[in-house]
């Protein structure tokens, strides 16, 4: 099963960092975003990848392009007039990555739909490019399986960060208590299973997916969560880089799960 990978936003809310890479291309431990969540997949035998690339696209192939050299180890011998090159180990995963230019200004929606012909008829497994977590996308895929609707997303909760206050309409505060999980909303985490047919409910490039196919698939009740009570963390900003870097240097990266 294949894993799109929304890659080509311009990561405007990151733009400490995004006005030279795009945000999937921002490195955390020394690696991109998006090395981080191939890797989570890899781990759970999911290999192929359609990256859906747009701003500064070519950064992004350039990367896969030198990743075989950079974890290999090479002899070049130029003795015989001639530059040849000998491998002797490689350290790669058993990646088969398609990269795909969909465009500078294309939406979500419009993103998706113009990798169809590297789906075709398939089901595939589509996330985006700026978050990580140790949600294990296997059992999702067998949960989309069981229940036979066209798209499966993962819902977490996301908490609230204050403290909770009762206002009355004077403007008194009638009470105050720390927050807990029960205060938090429910969001769209990404890590999506999406049938074939969902390539129907996008209409073209300006079509946003979340906001106009999700939305679509509710009406037609055909859009199914599977809860995920783990981490997860998104990547919108320099507070929430330097947070995943310092999760990553602490040796305590809930995401990696692999070795």
């Amino acid at each position: 099963m294949k894993v799109v990978i929304l890659a080509g936003g311009y990561g405007t809310r990151l733009s400490e960092e995004s006005q030279y890479k795009p945000k999937p291309m921002i490195e955390v431990g020394g690696k991109p975003i998006l090395w981080h969540i191939m890797k989570c997949y890899s781990y759970y035998g999911f290999n192929e990848f359609v990256i859906c690339a747009g701003y500064k696209q070519h950064m992004i192939k350039k990367w896969f392009a030198d990743y075989f050299l950079h974890n290999s180890d090479i002899t070049f011998d130029f003795t015989h007039g001639i530059n040849e090159m000998i491998i002797h180990s490689q350290y790669c995963e058993p990646w088969k990555v398609t990269v795909v230019d969909t465009g500078l200004d294309t939406m979500t929606g419009g993103r998706i739909k113009r990798i169809q012909p590297y789906i075709g008829s398939e089901t595939f497994m589509m996330t985006y490019g700026d978050a990580v977590c140790d949600v294990n996308v296997g059992e999702i895929v067998k949960f989309h399986e069981s229940h036979g609707k066209m798209a499966t997303l993962t819902a977490v909760m996301l908490e609230q960060s204050k403290g909770i206050l009762d206002i009355g309409g004077d403007n008194a505060v009638k009470s105050f208590r720390e927050k807990n999980i029960s205060d938090g909303v429910t969001i769209n985490a990404g890590f999506m299973v999406l049938s074939p047919e969902v390539f129907e409910y996008i209409d073209g490039d300006s079509t946003v997916f979340e906001s106009d196919t999700l939305e679509k698939l509710v009406q037609k009740q055909q859009l199914m969560s599977y809860v995920h009570k783990g981490f997860w963390q998104c990547m919108d900003t320099k507070r929430e880089m330097d947070e995943l870097e310092k999760l990553w240097n602490s040796g305590n990266a809930p995401w990696k799960v692999w070795k």
